[in-house]
């Protein structure tokens, strides 16, 4: 049994203090230190950046080719509401637990983007007494990873322009220039933008935008390569733009000798980033795609690494399980060669009851039927995890507001599903509070053996690849593509890309792409409004309802309420 109170670790449940100051509060080991003892990584091959963060040598890594893989933990979870659902948290936890009860475990996460930081859902460094730290540098500059894939992102579009400005010996057609620019930040009004303005030093005036870096096909790119030599020739594919006149041939990276330099600038980024949870036990945290514009997962060269240093490695996948757990494994898995032991699917009794129609403000009254209807949400996930071959098992995350009667009531409804239910405190307990989901998970793993198969083969035509994804996991009846994309669509088939996986750009807060239809509905036609070729990350980007590649900050950005004092301390992050 879990040991962990009513009132959690100092009286978190009572008192709660936020994340930033309990991450202050913590003593953290010297990172050289912690890899050397928890994880064997020779000092000669960690790069420290100050004293509690560092980079893992690649040649190390790649030294450790022969060594068996741990034990692959997927952390998922039920479609995000306002209500909170906790992932990240349980991801971190899960490993401290693991840990508590002797197991040899690393998590290995995402890094955070600063436009949710300063906007509308803060940081991802997990919450309360289940966080890896340092909680700012990781949220913030961290590496500076994220820095490098901007600029990488904006070199290829300055030879672009460049190119085209002293002469145009490609014959780049300046109307269909497909490749913008990116900046790591929530900002509306980069969206769309007119370039090159005043005079003829200044280059040839044309439409351009920002992507946030999140999702810049360089940061998938980057977070799928399977080594340097991968990445550049990744690079070196991207296409840029068309030629001008009928044949409006695709016009590459490679072509503008950008991918040497662009890699150059990448080639310390791409190192996997060393840091620590609050309870002292090692954490990877690298790459950090959205899982609603772009593929969701941390990189492949952190995962094998984490697999080849642990005997068990929790890593998560961003948003639910219809997003981010799909991408996880239909694009990461299949092109990594790596595949889940079992799939933890987060949920809260709060969520649930939000799933089930009942209002922000009334969620912490009891309301069996609102949770019962709302479990439809969770039974969908629970089957779509199972079509991939995955043992399941389900995490609630503990509110104090949870009565026993839902407690129960949810614990019976999984249990008719075949699948366990685990009550947790980790948030408010640490490591202590999951050790009945880390025992769980160990269990599962040991007498139920994963047999993990993507969703669809490689040879099936791309449309159908969206439908089978849309039917499958979205309980849609149908797609519907819109011209425009289903010519493109042709047109990458004919080139070779029909054998691409799929990656849908959707709302994250619904299986439609109606963010304000909760629960499971079924039966939606699912609109495809456009498709991008990501050819240097190797996968077909479908644009589906009203998804933004740039998003903009809300009324009140919560970086209105960040301030740093005078000894340097930072405060109102989260």
């Amino acid at each position: 049994m879990q040991a962990w109170t009513q009132a959690g670790k100092n009286g978190q449940h009572l008192r709660p203090r936020t994340d930033i100051e309990i991450s202050q509060a913590a003593e953290l080991r010297p990172i050289i230190e912690l890899g050397q003892d928890r994880l064997g990584i020779p000092s000669m091959h960690l790069s420290p950046y100050g004293q509690t963060k560092a980079k893992i040598s690649l040649d190390y890594l790649a030294g450790l080719h022969d060594r068996p893989d741990g034990k692959l933990i997927l952390v998922t979870a039920i479609t995000p509401t306002p209500a909170g659902e906790g992932k990240t948290t349980t991801t971190i936890g899960l490993s401290d637990a693991l840990n508590h009860i002797g197991k040899k475990a690393l998590v290995c996460i995402r890094e955070p983007s600063l436009g949710p930081c300063f906007g509308q859902k803060g940081g991802a460094t997990g919450g309360g007494y289940a966080q890896v730290a340092p909680m700012e540098d990781i949220n913030l500059h961290f590496t500076g990873d994220f820095h490098a894939i901007g600029a990488a992102n904006n070199l290829l579009a300055a030879l672009i322009d460049n190119h085209v400005h002293w002469g145009n010996e490609l014959e780049i057609d300046t109307r269909r220039v497909s490749w913008r620019r990116a900046l790591d930040m929530n900002d509306r009004a980069l969206r769309d933008i007119v370039q090159s303005l005043g005079g003829a030093g200044n280059g040839f005036p044309r439409e351009d935008g920002f992507d946030i870096t999140v999702a810049s096909e360089v940061m998938a790119i980057f977070c799928l390569a399977s080594d340097l030599a991968d990445l550049q020739r990744r690079l070196g594919n991207i296409i840029v733009a068309q030629t001008k006149g009928k044949d409006r041939r695709y016009v590459r990276a490679a072509e503008l000798n950008a991918a040497g330099a662009m890699t150059a600038l990448l080639k310390d980024a791409l190192a996997p980033n060393l840091v620590q949870t609050l309870e002292n036990n090692p954490a990877i945290v690298h790459g950090g795609p959205f899982a609603n514009i772009a593929h969701g997962c941390n990189s492949v060269i952190a995962s094998r690494a984490a697999l080849k240093l642990a005997d068990y490695v929790v890593t998560e996948a961003g948003f639910g399980a219809d997003l981010g757990a799909e991408k996880f494994l239909d694009i990461k898995c299949r092109k990594a060669g790596i595949a889940p032991d079992c799939a933890v699917i987060v949920a809260t009794i709060r969520a649930l009851k939000m799933h089930g129609g009942v209002a922000r403000e009334n969620l912490t009254a009891e309301n069996l039927a609102a949770l019962e209807a709302g479990f439809a949400n969770l039974d969908r996930h629970i089957g779509n995890m199972k079509k991939f071959g995955l043992p399941v098992v389900v995490a609630v995350n503990r509110f104090s507001t949870d009565s026993e009667a839902e407690i129960a009531l949810l614990r019976d409804l999984t249990a008719l599903q075949g699948v366990e239910c685990i009550l947790c405190d980790h948030w408010g307990s640490g490591g202590a509070g999951a050790t009945d989901l880390a025992e769980a998970v160990v269990r599962l793993i040991e007498t139920e053996k994963a047999r993990f198969a993507p969703l669809y083969p490689d040879e099936l035509p791309l449309a159908d690849k969206i439908r089978t994804i849309a039917q499958e996991i979205y309980g849609a009846a149908d797609i519907a593509i819109e011209e425009a994309a289903r010519k493109k669509l042709a047109e990458y088939e004919r080139q070779g890309f029909g054998t691409l996986p799929v990656c849908i750009a959707k709302t994250q807060y619904s299986f439609t792409t109606d963010p304000t239809r909760k629960g499971a509905p079924s039966g939606h036609t699912i609109t495809v409004r456009d498709v991008r070729l990501s050819a240097g990350a190797e996968f077909v980007v479908a644009i589906c309802g009203d998804i933004l590649t740039m998003p903009g900050l809300p009324r009140i950005p919560a970086a209105n309420g960040i301030s740093v004092d005078s000894a340097g301390k930072i405060s109102g992050l989260f």
